[in-house]
């Protein structure tokens, strides 16, 4: 994945617990002059869809800037060590200016804060400290974050499975988490569990690990169908997942419409196929406008300006964040920010 911007925005990968970088090494990126910039883009995995949107929108905001910017992204490939590795490289020396951060583990890496080099640090989706649901920075270093507590998106989906749910009994329910071991993740079904369990008729049949991915979702799933072929819900926090699904419901021969289908993220395809009444529910994020706010924030920070310490990623969109079909209907023209 290569972008351009002056020096341009390079990708780095993890090889042999060592960083390559597709053109010269981090080590080797000037130090920034007055009027020269260079930002490290710390991603938990810039294989996934979502991670490469908020770097995009960093790259976005940064073509607008009358500056020599260097973006040098770093890939965490979904592993909190590495990632923390990362941080605590990119927080020595001189190399960059700053950092911009999408934690694979909020709570964990905080432990590399404070930064040696004393460097700003924006926060994309979800906070970097002990406390998961809250935005405002908890540790010394980071000067923003441009987020959501996971549980209030949880919630709202998990409200929608159950006013499915009202007239069902019983109303059987299977959760997709991207990471049983994260907290963002622990935080989204420990939501997804207590409103559910509010209601005597739904019956939770199991929580099941997506990863994010569309392949590993439909393995789980066509797994849940053996036992449960009348399964009535998949609430999921991630549209990769909630299309692992319908996968399995269409290879089960189960028409996905006929399913209460959650999705969150907001790609192209869980935009699609809500309007299309085949996903009854879905939880729209705008990556590529979160990347934009971070890099704002960074940039005004560095210019001396008033920085905005929590940005609520619910309302940077152009349309609702939580929608059905009825009211998608509204927004005709809109089709996601993101592919997944």
């Amino acid at each position: 994945m290569q972008f351009t911007r002056s020096r341009g925005l390079r990708v780095g990968a993890v090889l042999a617990g060592s960083i390559a970088l597709t053109s010269c090494s981090a080590s080797e990126t000037p130090a920034a002059s007055d009027d020269s910039y260079s930002f490290a883009v710390l991603l938990a995995s810039s294989e996934n869809g979502y991670n490469q949107a908020f770097a995009e929108g960093i790259q976005k905001y940064a073509d607008t800037l009358d500056a020599d910017i260097d973006i040098t992204v770093l890939n965490g490939g979904f592993n909190s060590d590495e990632q923390l590795a990362q941080l605590e490289t990119a927080g020595t020396g001189d190399t960059y200016d700053g950092i911009l951060l999408m934690p694979n583990d909020g709570v964990s890496i905080a432990a590399g804060f404070p930064l040696a080099n004393g460097i700003p640090v924006v926060v994309g989706l979800n906070p970097v400290g002990p406390d998961i649901s809250e935005m405002e920075p908890q540790v010394e270093g980071v000067i923003s974050t441009i987020a959501q507590d996971p549980a209030v998106g949880a919630t709202k989906q998990a409200e929608a499975a159950a006013e499915y749910c009202a007239d069902i009994d019983p109303c059987k329910v299977a959760l997709v988490v991207g990471q049983l071991n994260t907290a963002l993740d622990v935080s989204r079904e420990d939501a997804f569990k207590e409103v559910l369990g509010q209601y005597d008729n739904i019956q939770i049949v199991g929580t099941y690990e997506g990863l994010y991915d569309p392949d590993t979702s439909a393995s789980a799933i066509s797994n849940v169908l053996q036992a449960h072929p009348d399964l009535n819900v998949v609430l999921s926090n991630a549209d990769q997942q909630t299309e692992g699904a319908q996968i399995a419901l269409e290879d089960a021969g189960i028409d996905p419409a006929d399913v209460f289908l959650v999705g969150g993220g907001g790609t192209q395809t869980a935009i699609e196929k809500t309007r299309e009444g085949i996903w009854g529910f879905e939880y729209i994020n705008f990556p590529v406008s979160q990347g934009e706010k971070a890099m704002e924030q960074l940039w005004k920070h560095l210019q001396g300006e008033e920085v905005e310490t929590w940005i609520d990623t619910d309302t940077i969109g152009e349309i609702p964040s939580y929608v059905t079909t009825e009211d998608l209907s509204e927004y005709p023209d809109y089709t996601g920010e993101w592919v997944g």
